[in-house]
C-alpha cells in the first residue's frame, strides 16, 4: 500500500511544470543558465567634447596687435569666433588596447574660410602590463614637452598658450611613437588633479620618451631626420597640497616653409633643440605656475633677409586663486626668438600680460573674461605693436 502511494506521489511531482523544468535542466546542463552576451568593442566606446565661443573686439586698441599662432580673431575684423569645437571618441577596446580620436571642427583654412574639420588626435595606447603602468602611444598625439602644452584647452585658465612654450610644437601634436610610465598610484594622482578642478595637465606618465616626425600635426615629413623628446615629472603631495616639478627637452631638424613673396636666402633645414623646466603649485586655494625654456632654432633676420640658426629663450609665470566657482589669474610672459611654424621663421619679441577670471557655475558651462595687454612683433610688417583688449569666452562641456 505504501509503495503504491509513493509511486502516485512521484508521478504527480514529475507531471508539474516545475518538475518539467528541473528535469529539462538535468538533461541539458548547458541550458541551465543563459549564455552571457559578449560585449563588442564598439559597445565600449564613449563620446565627449567641448566648444569655445569667443569675442575679442571689446576695447581693442590696435588692429596690428595680433597673434598668428594663437587666436586668429585678435585684430581687425575679428567678430564672434569659434575657437575650438572638439568631439572626442575614446574607449578601452581590449584589456591592453585603448583608442582615442579627436577631430576639431573649428579650423581656419584661410583668412576668409572658417570651421573646417582637422585631425587633432588619433592614437592607440598599448598597455604592456595588466596594471597599465607602462604603455606605448602610437599615432598622432601631444608631444610631451611643457606642462601648458599638454594641458587641455578645456582645463587651462588663460585663453591661449604662451608664445615661449607653444612655439616649440604647433598644435602641440605630431605623429610618432611615445612611451609613458608611471606607478598606479601616481596615475591616480594625475587623474585627481584634473577631476578635482585643480587644472592638471593629464596623465603623460612620470617618465615620457618619444620619437616623432618633427614637422608637427597634419604635416608631411620633409626630411629623414626624426625628433626625439624626453620628460620627467613628479606630482608631489605635501598633506593636501599638490606640487609638480618637471624637466623636459627635445632635439631634431626642422624644415621651414618659405614665403615666395619675399626674396630670403638661407637653408631650409635647421637644428631644432630645446630644454625646459616647470614648477606648478596647484591652487589650494592659492596657486603658482612657471615654465621657462631655452634652445636653438631658425630665425629670420629682416634686415639682411637671411634665415639662420639663432638662440631663443622665454617663459611665463602665473598666479591663480581658487575661490568656489571662481578662479582669478594673472599671467606674464616673454619670448625672444624665431617662430619656425610661420613662413620664413620670423623673429619675435614678445612681452605680454593677461589678467582674467574663470567662472564655472555648472560643470557643463563656464565663462572667462580676460584683459590682455602687451607688446609683440607683427610677423608681416616686422614692427613692434603695443595693444590691449578685453576678451570673452563661453565654453560648453559635454
Amino acid at each position: 500500500m505504501k509503495c503504491a502511494r509513493a509511486a502516485l506521489f512521484a508521478s504527480l511531482l514529475l507531471a508539474s511544470p516545475a518538475a518539467a523544468v528541473a528535469s529539462e535542466k538535468a538533461e541539458h546542463p548547458a541550458a541551465a543558465e543563459p549564455k552571457k552576451k559578449e560585449e563588442h568593442w564598439f559597445e565600449k566606446i564613449k563620446i565627449r567634447g567641448y566648444a569655445q565661443i569667443r569675442y575679442n573686439r571689446l576695447f581693442a586698441s590696435n588692429n596690428d596687435y595680433v597673434n598668428e599662432q594663437g587666436d586668429k580673431s585678435i585684430g581687425d575684423n575679428g567678430g564672434f569666433f569659434i575657437r575650438r569645437g572638439r568631439i572626442i571618441i575614446f574607449g578601452d577596446v581590449h584589456e591592453h588596447v585603448s583608442i582615442y580620436l579627436q577631430p576639431d571642427v573649428a579650423n581656419s583654412l584661410s583668412d576668409s574660410m572658417m570651421h573646417a574639420v582637422a585631425l587633432r588626435d588619433w592614437y592607440a595606447d598599448i598597455f604592456i602590463d595588466k596594471a597599465k603602468e607602462l604603455r606605448f602611444r602610437v599615432g598622432q598625439s601631444k608631444v610631451p614637452y611643457g606642462f601648458e602644452n599638454m594641458q587641455s584647452s578645456q582645463n587651462r585658465l588663460p585663453l591661449d598658450r604662451s608664445d615661449p612654450l607653444n612655439s616649440s610644437v604647433s598644435n602641440e601634436r605630431d605623429l610618432g611613437v611615445f612611451m609613458y610610465w608611471a606607478p598606479k598610484h601616481i596615475r591616480a594622482r594625475f587623474k585627481e588633479l584634473v577631476d578635482s578642478g585643480l587644472k592638471g595637465s593629464g596623465d603623460y606618465g612620470m617618465l615620457g620618451w618619444g620619437i616623432y616626425n618633427g614637422q608637427t600635426a597634419n604635416r608631411k615629413e620633409l626630411n629623414d631626420n626624426k625628433h626625439v623628446v624626453a620628460r620627467v615629472t613628479y606630482p608631489f603631495k605635501f598633506g593636501k597640497q599638490f606640487v609638480e616639478a618637471s624637466v623636459q627637452g627635445y632635439a631634431g631638424k626642422y624644415v621651414i616653409e618659405r614665403d615666395p613673396k619675399y626674396a630670403v636666402v638661407g637653408n631650409d633645414t635647421f637644428r631644432d633643440i630645446r630644454a625646459a623646466g616647470t614648477l606648478v603649485i596647484y591652487p589650494q586655494p592659492l596657486g603658482f605656475q612657471v615654465e621657462y625654456n631655452v634652445g636653438i632654432g631658425p630665425e629670420l633676420d629682416p634686415v639682411a633677409k637671411v634665415i639662420k640658426e639663432r638662440p631663443l629663450h622665454g617663459g611665463y609665470a602665473m598666479m591663480m586663486l581658487k575661490v568656489g566657482q571662481f578662479i582669478p589669474y594673472v599671467r606674464v610672459w616673454n619670448y625672444e626668438g624665431g617662430k619656425k611654424h610661420e613662413k620664413n621663421a620670423p623673429n619675435y619679441s614678445v612681452r605680454d600680460l593677461e589678467a582674467g577670471v574663470e567662472w564655472l557655475p555648472w560643470k557643463n558651462f563656464e565663462l572667462t573674461a580676460a584683459f590682455a595687454y602687451g607688446n609683440r612683433t607683427n610677423p608681416k610688417t616686422h614692427t613692434q605693436e603695443t595693444g590691449s583688449l578685453l576678451r570673452l569666452q563661453a565654453q560648453f562641456n559635454y
